[in-house]
């Protein structure tokens, strides 16, 4: 029926004063391969006594997880390891794009970008349609996973986000991919077929 509790939630986009905003880059673009555009956020996950946020990399043409951390804090040290770890294991993209938090913003998280000749793309304010591939990531990873647990630690919420993202990637197939999982599309492998 769609009812949701009304409460507080955490922002987890705060915009830094003085940091460079980056125009967004994507409205006129086919994205049809992987590598060519990468895209980051940051969502909150709720446990039983408190929530810790969650930061994921993934490839906007075959919604794969490339790269996510748990981070106890917003700070942008989570933020950059987790761009970090996605470089070093699947290269790197054409175009990063992610909102205008402060932790994107900053200059240890664009310095990352411009030094491997990464062009940088940021959603306009307010404007969470822009990252719709991620938006869409967080929403099947609360009502798949998160919300169906009550995490006691953030070690338990890490192995078991970490369960889930890794069917995500290589069980879960995706109509937008003609059926293939995203490790599928990512790695140009054919969709599995049932066995009768």
């Amino acid at each position: 029926m769609g009812i949701e509790a009304l409460y507080r939630r955490p922002r987890t986009t705060k915009p830094e004063s003085g940091h460079k905003i980056y125009p967004y880059l994507l409205r006129e673009i086919e994205i049809t391969r992987p590598n060519q555009v990468w895209a980051m956020d940051i969502t909150y996950i709720p446990m039983a006594h408190g929530f810790v946020y969650l930061a994921a990399v993934l490839d906007w043409a075959t919604r794969r997880v490339l790269s996510w951390r748990l981070s106890i804090t917003m700070e942008a040290a989570f933020c950059v390891e987790t761009l970090e770890d996605a470089l070093t294991h699947h290269g790197k993209p054409e175009i990063f794009n992610t909102d205008q938090g402060s932790q994107f913003t900053g200059a240890a998280f664009t310095d990352v970008l411009a030094n491997n000749g990464i062009t940088i793309s940021m959603d306009d304010k307010g404007a969470w349609r822009d990252n719709v591939f991620v938006e869409r990531l967080w929403k099947s990873v609360k009502y798949e996973e998160v919300y169906l647990r009550a995490y006691e630690t953030v070690g338990e919420a890490r192995s078991s986000i970490g369960r889930y993202l890794n069917f995500y990637n290589g069980e879960r197939p995706h109509s937008s991919l003609d059926g293939r999982t995203p490790d599928q599309a990512y790695f140009n492998l054919p969709p599995l077929r049932a066995v009768a």
